[in-house]
C-alpha cells in the first residue's frame, strides 16, 4: 500500500485535489484501479492533513458478470458507504442502438448517472481511477484519431453538474497497481463488458506496450513531455 499512497499523495500535493471537508463520491468499478484508489483514500484519511469523507458509487451496467457481492466485500472489508445505482447501460448500448462504437455512449450514460447520485448525496467531487498508462494512452488516441495534443487532466471542474474530478492515481504505473492488488491477494471484478480487449484504446496500449519493450524510457518520455508542455492543465 505505501508505494500506492505515495503516488497518490504526490499527486494530490501537486495538483490540490482534496480540502478540509470534502465529500468525494469513488467511482468503484471493482476493478483493480479504482479498487486501490477507494483502498488508498480510505488510507490517507488516517494522516493526511486535511480531513475530508469519502463514499463509494458503482454503477451496474446490466451486464451478466457484473457482481455485486465483490464491492459489497470490498466496502465493507475497509468501512466504506457503498450505493450501487442500476442503469440500462447494456440495453440501451448493446441491445437496442447495436452501437459499433459503444465505449462513448456507455460512458456518458454512467456519468450521468454518477452526477446524479453525487448531486444526492452531497459529494462536491468524484475521485477516478485513471493511472499514469491510461493519461500516456488517451494522449496517443487523440493524436492518431483526433488529431490534437491532449489528455484528460488531473483535476477538472464540470461546469454542469458543479462538481470536481480528481484522479489521484495519474502518478501511478499500471504495472506497480497489479503488483499491489496480486501480492495482497485482493478480490477484484472480472471484466464485464464484450468490448474489453477489443476497443481502439486497447491497440494503443498492446502498442505502446511493445514499444516500451524496445525502448524502456518511452512511457516515462511521454509522461514527462505532457507535464513540460503543460497539455490541459498539468505541470511541472
Amino acid at each position: 500500500m505505501q508505494r500506492i499512497l505515495s503516488y497518490m499523495r504526490k499527486a494530490i500535493n501537486d495538483y490540490d485535489m482534496i480540502q478540509d471537508g470534502d465529500r468525494i463520491a469513488v467511482a468503484l468499478s471493482g476493478g483493480k484501479d479504482s479498487t486501490a484508489m477507494l483502498m488508498g483514500l480510505k488510507n490517507l484519511q488516517i494522516f493526511f492533513p486535511k480531513k475530508f469523507e469519502i463514499i463509494a458509487v458503482s454503477i451496474d451496467p446490466g451486464f451478466e458478470h457484473f457482481d455485486r457481492s465483490i464491492l459489497e466485500r470490498t466496502c465493507e472489508k475497509i468501512g466504506v458507504k457503498l450505493i450501487i445505482e442500476e442503469s440500462h447501460a447494456k440495453e440501451i448500448v448493446f441491445d437496442i442502438r447495436k452501437e459499433k462504437n459503444p465505449c462513448s455512449l456507455c460512458a456518458n450514460i454512467r456519468r450521468g448517472i454518477l452526477n446524479s447520485v453525487v448531486n444526492r448525496e452531497g459529494c462536491n467531487k468524484i475521485a477516478i481511477g485513471h493511472n499514469q498508462d491510461d493519461v500516456i494512452e488517451t494522449l496517443i488516441l487523440n493524436l492518431f484519431y483526433a488529431g490534437n495534443i491532449n489528455t484528460f487532466a488531473p483535476v477538472s471542474y464540470m461546469d454542469r453538474s458543479k462538481v470536481t474530478l480528481i484522479r489521484p492515481l495519474v502518478y501511478a504505473p499500471e504495472k506497480d497497481i497489479k503488483k499491489f492488488i496480486k501480492r495482497n491477494n485482493i478480490e477484484i471484478m472480472p471484466k464485464t463488458c464484450p468490448m474489453d480487449g477489443y476497443s481502439k484504446r486497447e491497440e494503443i496500449k498492446k502498442m505502446i506496450n511493445e514499444m516500451n519493450m524496445t525502448n524502456p524510457m518511452l512511457k516515462a518520455n511521454l509522461f514527462g513531455a505532457i507535464k513540460r508542455k503543460e497539455i490541459n492543465g498539468w505541470h511541472e
